[in-house]
């Protein structure tokens, strides 16, 4: 048996405002992000069996992606519930009302908990990266979690 980890590189469109900001990222805003997640998983090497040789389907893992982050997350207004833009909810159908200012971080914790919640048994969700521009993002580690 070996541990091995599998990585699955995702994109979505997102916009936000961070409230309390002095800067311009007080403002609504958006950004194009990259999501890479990484698990952990076992193979049986000498098995000679399918099931035995994958840690998981990469469609698997595209799928648990995809249901639980990419389709609630892309193309969303992402608030704080206490936000001065919530009142345009009513004309905006594609805005996520969050009980944490949506910084990078803050969304990184959020897609963390999804994901986690989501895994099989098995898998071991071990790192989630989230780049907010081409040279800013966070990350998150299993290891620095305990």
């Amino acid at each position: 048996m070996a541990k091995i980890r599998l990585t699955k590189q995702f994109d979505f469109e997102a916009a936000h405002a961070l409230e309390g900001y002095e800067g311009k990222c007080r403002d609504l805003h958006g950004h194009s992000y990259h999501l890479d997640v990484t698990v952990l998983g076992e193979v049986d090497y000498d098995s000679g069996e399918l099931a035995g040789s994958m840690v998981m389907d990469f469609a698997d893992l595209k799928k648990i992606v995809k249901d639980n982050i990419i389709d609630k997350f892309d193309h969303q207004l992402i608030l704080h519930k206490d936000s001065r833009f919530v009142s345009i909810k009513d004309k905006n159908p594609r805005m996520m009302i969050v009980n944490y200012v949506p910084t990078c971080e803050n969304m990184l914790i959020d897609i963390v908990h999804r994901l986690k919640d989501n895994m099989p048994k098995n898998i071991e969700l071990v790192t989630v990266f989230l780049r907010e521009t081409p040279r800013s993002y966070a990350e998150w580690h299993k290891d620095d979690n305990k």
